[in-house]
């Protein structure tokens, strides 16, 4: 079998204030949606928790996940100062409460 390039994974789960208007919540996913735009992205996704029955492993807490793949750590560095990146972030970050990173490299 051939080995996969190395990749980096990057998820964010938004956590959104409570009480935000539909309003609010379209302005979060037009703002989340406007990063696809950035080439450094190979693979992009953006999610809410899916209606698939409980188990002890699954986390539902969440509002949104937003999963990009990199080619590599430098393209995700790239990402992070993107203007398009730093927009969403100063337009948006009044909407969540909070937002937990998982960057994982492919094996």
């Amino acid at each position: 079998m051939k080995a996969l390039d190395k990749k980096l994974v990057h998820v964010v789960n938004f956590y959104l204030k409570p009480g935000l208007s539909e309003e609010d919540r379209r302005h979060f996913e037009a703002g989340l949606s406007s990063l696809h735009t950035i080439d450094e992205i190979k693979i992009f996704n953006v999610g809410k928790p899916a209606p698939i029955d409980d188990r002890p492993t699954i986390d539902k807490s969440y509002d949104y996940c937003l999963l990009c793949v990199f080619e590599d750590i430098e393209a995700h560095d790239v990402y992070q100062t993107h203007p398009v990146h730093l927009s969403f972030i100063e337009q948006c970050k009044q909407y969540w409460a909070k937002a937990v990173v998982f960057d994982s490299e492919t094996i």
